[in-house]
């Protein structure tokens, strides 16, 4: 199943929608029975982050749309500003 985001966009006024991020850098670890995912992309200091069952094939130098909404992430005590993915696909 596909998931349109302008559907998903209209149905959650926090998501945000962008088109052929590229990205310049992408790291897949393995926590529990997830793999969590970071990326950045180019022109944004702010990791995207998501958690799949399964490993990608790397996306780093790859152009993405991504849909994501920002959220708040607590390490150490200090709080910071991820942008959580809610969709992601190579564009």
């Amino acid at each position: 199943m596909q998931s349109d985001p302008k559907k998903l966009i209209e149905n959650n006024n926090k998501l945000n929608h962008s088109e052929l991020l590229k990205v310049v850098s992408h790291v897949q670890r393995e926590k529990d029975e997830w793999i969590l995912h970071t990326v950045m992309v180019e022109g944004c200091d702010v990791p995207f982050k998501f958690k799949r069952k399964g490993k990608y094939q790397s996306l780093k130098g790859a152009r993405v749309n991504i849909t994501y909404y920002p959220e708040q992430e607590a390490i150490a005590g200090l709080t910071f500003e991820v942008m959580k993915v809610v969709r992601i696909k190579r564009g």
